[in-house]
């Protein structure tokens, strides 16, 4: 988790994907299921194209045994598209995000086998703006 971390930090795709093995599972609360290296690092991604300056505040850090667990706060600013759930590609919105997540990883091998990710999608999508939008139809 400690080169997962330094690799967004850094935004180094070739670290960040030598993060994972490369049969990685990760379960995120807004794509479902993501199976294998190129799909994990390809949704990290995603959130490097829509906040260039995304950063990653850690308040937390935990082990036991394979199992690491990391909680912080994403922040960044929306400066770029969002692919949404649906598919859809969302403009910048321009705005500040600050959300509550909590990372829990299993290691194999020195590499990530499972990551769950978790963060608030309605704190998400209240601070894009986009709440108002989505409760109105």
């Amino acid at each position: 988790m400690d080169r997962l971390n330094k690799a967004m930090e850094t935004k180094d795709k070739e670290a960040l994907a030598r993060s994972y093995a490369t049969d990685a599972v990760a379960y995120t609360p807004d794509q479902g299921e993501l199976r294998g290296r190129d799909a994990i690092t390809g949704y990290l991604m995603e959130f490097w194209e829509a906040m260039p300056d995304v950063r990653y505040n850690q308040t937390g850090r935990y082990e036991s045994g394979n199992v690491a667990i990391d909680e912080g706060i994403v922040v960044g600013t929306n400066t770029g598209p969002l692919r949404m759930p649906t598919g859809e590609t969302l403009p910048a919105t321009g705005k500040q995000l600050s959300v509550h997540s909590c990372d829990v990883a299993t290691v194999e091998n020195g590499e990530i086998a499972s990551h769950h990710f978790y963060f608030d999608q309605v704190e998400f999508l209240a601070q894009l703006g986009l709440m108002r939008e989505l409760t109105s139809h």
